[in-house]
């Protein structure tokens, strides 16, 4: 079983520190890239070790690996090799690119080469339908690729070069890769320094900022607080508006018993905005002349009957059966009145 160095370990307590105490479990999906940065892939080890710096048991954990495609369950090569080969790409040559890298590398669909180096896979949709057709070797873009340029690409690949994507940084490998993924810089000099946006990307950027679109008040700072921290935070605003909230004035005289202030009659009833809008809303929707609003004083709001008499029920039953005869040989249900009779008297109880 895989021993973890003292650097994993370290840096999976600096991962957990950045959740509140009380949403550490937040912190798993970070771990489980750092687990990956380490063994190549998601191993049984990797899934107890997040299991127990984060006090889970491993179904949760592998439950969580097994559904993002993102953590493998099997040593991986180096460079992943993902080919869209959806709609979209596959209309523009997908598929002929894959099937040409897979013939040439001698594998299939999550299949790694020999060396190590590759292991070449089928994207259902990299999200670059405007590049396509687009494959990524571990993540990162190679747009509108055709058969022979993926196949320059991986063959720099095996000869220990490192492409440049079409957009993006330079190349790194898939676990130099999860350390990034788990939030850590990638220290290699220049590794953030290359590469360039694409211009459909450019081109919306630029739109947005001819229209003056933007994303107002946020501040990508602000820290993450915990739930008790939230809960004080809103007990303390809650306690300064009732505060800054002006003196009531004197309540008027009352009049005299058997009166009232507009000659009316009707019983006192609360004010229409001591309730929320959501609920005054839902009790008044769509009023009309016959039916009563709740909140109007004195009103009064019918309510339901007596239970219909279990003859009556039968007989509705009776004619609701008998409108819609069934479209087969079936049945209509309820047609049994010694069951019908005994499920009123239960409904009854």
């Amino acid at each position: 079983m895989t021993v973890f160095t003292d650097q994993t370990r370290e840096r999976a307590r600096e991962i957990i520190a950045r959740y509140p105490a009380d949403r550490s479990r937040s912190a798993l999906l970070p771990l489980l890239h750092l687990v990956q940065s380490e063994e190549g892939y998601v191993s049984p080890a990797g899934v107890e070790f997040c299991a127990e710096v984060l006090g889970l048991n491993k179904a949760q954990v592998g439950a969580v690996a097994t559904f993002y495609t993102m953590y493998k369950r099997k040593p991986t090569g180096d460079y992943l090799v993902s080919v869209c080969t959806n709609t979209m790409c596959n209309v523009l040559g997908g598929q002929e690119v894959y099937d040409t890298l897979a013939e040439h590398l001698g594998v299939g669909h999550d299949e790694t080469t020999a060396d190590g180096k590759i292991t070449l896979e089928h994207a259902e949709c990299l999200a670059a339908c405007d590049y396509g057709p687009v494959m990524t070797v571990n993540y990162d873009f190679f747009d509108n690729v055709d058969a022979q340029t993926a196949l320059g690409v991986v063959e720099e690949l095996r000869a220990g070069g490192r492409p440049m994507p079409t957009r993006g940084a330079r190349l790194c490998t898939l676990k130099e890769m999860a350390v990034q993924l788990a939030g850590f810089a990638d220290e290699r000099d220049g590794a953030v320094a290359d590469g360039s946006p694409g211009e459909p990307s450019l081109r919306g950027l630029r739109l947005a900022e001819q229209h003056g679109i933007s994303v107002s008040g946020f501040d990508p700072n602000t820290p993450i607080r915990s739930k008790a921290e939230a809960d004080r935070a809103a007990a303390e605003a809650k306690a300064k508006a009732e505060a800054a909230k002006p003196a009531p004035a004197a309540e008027p005289a009352k009049p005299a018993a058997g009166t009232a202030a507009t000659g009316s009659t009707a019983p006192d009833v609360k004010a229409p905005d001591d309730k929320s809008p959501q609920v005054r809303t839902a009790e008044t929707r769509q009023p009309d002349a016959s039916t009563a609003v709740p909140d109007a004083p004195g009103t009064k709001v019918p309510t339901d009957g007596a239970p219909p008499a279990p003859r009556d029920a039968q007989a509705a039953e009776a004619a609701g059966a008998a409108a819609n005869p069934p479209a087969g040989d079936g049945k209509p249900a309820g047609d049994d009145a010694g069951a019908q009779q005994r499920n009123l008297k239960e409904a009854q109880k």
